[in-house]
């Protein structure tokens, strides 16, 4: 009877640390290769191929603090989200807080701009 790979899952599965540690130095010395090294080129690899295509798309306006003029800044918040004055002021009395979320990077950047001209702290995530 073959052994399958379901076989050595299992057995591996149920190996202590240490084990597995003698394990793989001997598929070392077996085979001449080093899983270290196979280890590391791998994600490096992928890593480093990705990171330059993925470019943030979407930013999110987190209101830091209200600052002196808040009501300045619950008008600035109705006005960008719709939300009731209830609302808005719920939202800059819970500083920090999300305004406005997945928005485009302009949007995110005036956004922050028109809250800051009105006294609030902002940061864009």
């Amino acid at each position: 009877m073959a052994i399958t790979k379901e076989d050595i899952l299992e057995a591996v599965g149920s190996m202590t640390v240490m084990d597995l540690n003698d394990l793989v130095k001997a598929f070392e010395e077996k085979f001449g290769v080093s899983a270290a090294a196979m280890a590391v080129a791998g994600p490096a690899g992928g890593a480093a191929a990705a990171a330059p295509v993925e470019e943030q798309t979407e930013f999110t306006v987190m209101l830091l603090g209200a600052g002196e003029k808040k009501v300045e800044v619950i008008k600035v918040v109705r006005a960008a989200t719709g939300l009731g004055l209830k609302e808005a002021k719920d939202l800059v009395d819970g500083a920090p807080k999300p305004v406005k979320e997945a928005i485009a990077k302009a949007d995110a950047e005036a956004l922050k701009k028109q809250l800051e001209d009105a006294g609030a702290k902002v940061e864009v995530k």
